[in-house]
């Protein structure tokens, strides 16, 4: 018997050396949600008419390089809105169908005299929408998540193309806001003519109409090294369609250029250094314009076949390098963004609830305790070394999962105290029970913790339940509150069976023969 509570007691003291370990010093292991820490909150909308615009265009330009490698004449081929392009003077109708047939999967055809009108199908752009949101979300989040912000949230809010981010702790709004609306939208193509020094000097180049399959492409010259001191804007005219974009990438990372200055590597996947090698290999001795949101940062000369490998060049600062190569990482945003909201949270607000939040806990942990100790006498102390002991392996879990408290938290961690105090509750009133059909205290105790153990079971599994609810469907605070009691519940029932009959015994076998017991 001896050795059996001597282990027992092990068990209780290493769990209890293991929380302390794992949440102390609080202020450090114990995350703090944004209404307790502070932080920013943003609300922001995605410009899905921009990401339908897009998909149009680029069908655009790949069914008038389909055309032109099909020989089939016609006089006009442009978009007419974000959903909708119209071609017209089609000369050789049954051979236009035969190039377009993959068009018409996405794109509905009404027919006219020689001319055709597309536009992108309900349902589809519908789908376009939803998909242009969901990737947003997933990108703000890999970004957020490289920003190093302990427990963010990056949901959908409100509107149906609208996202709530929220980030504790964070104090450089400016480059949170930056990082996240960043489109970093990466392309590579040959340069076809430039730089030019002007806008209408390209143009003058093309007799002041530029092809449809081409575009003009703003870039930077740093003109401190020929002797002009201050960086001018120069022109590239470069195709429309990109044989490499972001989406081929597999990393980036800093790096340094020749000249030891801050830059952005970054290596291709296996697809994209197929195409890339191809690419290079065709056109040695021309620029290769490397393009981020529609900007020439650099455009080097081909010397070689070229596979998996590259670098971005141009005024960077070794934080914007670092910034660059995170944006990209996390992939490029299917379409612009704008901020509907943002309010910072000031530290001095968390610190109030915090003192709240602690005050409200140890007020109920009092109230509780007297009411206990008046009820139980001294099995009240008991009850309160169970609750100590939830209260310290619910912060240690938390702490060791790496959880955010948050203000609803402070909710689950007083309710805690209160499912403890239930447990001890039924626990102690079954011993009185049995101990007034006149069994002895051994006995008593030991039924009193038998006969209740499938009643707090039943009452902590449907409580079980109704967090796990909480945890899978809710979202931000919600789930702070949801994961404090799940953890809360498992603690609890552990101290109010383990370590509760384990503190009787050893109050029970310092005595003899005990006649009474203090409850």
């Amino acid at each position: 018997m001896k050795q059996n509570l001597r282990w027992r007691l092990i068990i209780i003291v290493a769990v209890i050396a293991l929380s302390v370990w794992a949440f102390y010093p609080p202020g450090e292991k114990v995350n703090l949600g944004l209404d307790l820490k502070g932080g920013v909150h943003m609300v922001m909308r995605v410009q899905t008419d921009a990401a339908l615009r897009l998909e149009t265009e680029t069908t655009v330009e790949r069914l008038r390089e389909a055309l032109a490698s099909a020989n089939v004449a016609h006089t006009k081929l442009e978009v007419s809105g974000p959903t909708a392009f119209v071609v017209e003077g089609i000369q050789n109708d049954q051979a236009f169908r035969q190039t377009s047939i993959e068009v018409d999967t996405v794109f509905a055809r009404s027919a006219g005299a020689g001319s055709y009108t597309y536009s992108i199908r309900p349902n589809i752009a519908n789908q376009l929408r939803e998909e242009t949101v969901t990737q947003a979300l997933l990108t703000i989040e890999r970004r957020v998540n490289e920003l190093g912000v302990a427990e963010p949230i990056v949901s959908r809010h409100g509107a149906a193309n609208q996202i709530l981010i929220q980030l504790p702790g964070v104090t450089d709004v400016a480059r949170a806001k930056e990082i996240i609306r960043s489109t970093a939208l990466l392309e590579l193509k040959i340069v076809e003519q430039g730089p030019f020094q002007t806008e209408e000097a390209a143009l003058q180049a093309y007799n002041n109409a530029l092809p449809p399959d081409l575009q003009l492409v703003p870039g930077g010259e740093d003109m401190a090294s020929t002797g002009g001191g201050t960086p001018t804007t120069v022109y590239y005219v470069v195709r429309r369609v990109a044989p490499i974009t972001g989406r081929d990438l597999r990393t980036a990372r800093p790096s340094l250029d020749e000249n030891n200055l801050p830059a952005v590597g970054f290596s291709l996947n296996q697809d994209g250094a197929r195409r890339f090698g191809q690419l290079t290999e065709t056109n040695i001795n021309r620029q290769l314009a490397v393009i981020l949101d529609n900007r020439v940062m650099s455009a080097p000369v081909i010397q070689s076949r070229i596979t998996d490998e590259g670098q971005i060049t141009g005024s960077f600062a070794q934080q914007e390098a670092q910034d660059l190569s995170l944006v990209l990482r996390s992939g490029a945003l299917p379409a612009p963004m704008d901020f509907l909201e943002e309010r910072t949270i000031g530290p001095s607000l968390g610190a109030e609830s915090i003192r709240a939040g602690v005050m409200a806990s140890v007020g109920g942990l009092v109230m509780v305790v007297l009411f206990m100790l008046f009820y139980y006498k001294l099995a009240g102390f008991n009850a309160l070394t169970s609750i100590v002991v939830n209260l310290s392996i619910l912060l240690g879990m938390m702490a060791y999962l790496d959880a955010t408290m948050t203000l609803p938290g402070f909710a689950g961690f007083i309710l805690t105290i209160g499912m403890g105090v239930d447990s001890n509750v039924l626990i102690f009133e079954r011993i009185k029970e049995e101990l007034a059909t006149a069994k002895g205290v051994r006995a008593a105790v030991n039924a009193g913790f038998e006969r209740v153990w499938w009643t707090i079971v039943d009452t902590h599994v449907a409580s079980l339940i109704g967090a796990l609810l909480l945890l899978n469907f809710g979202t931000g605070p919600i789930r702070g509150f949801a994961l404090t009691l799940i953890i809360g519940l498992a603690a609890n029932v552990f101290t109010a069976v383990f370590v509760s009959r384990t503190m009787f015994e050893v109050v029970l076998t310092g005595r003899a023969q005990p006649q009474t017991l203090s409850i």
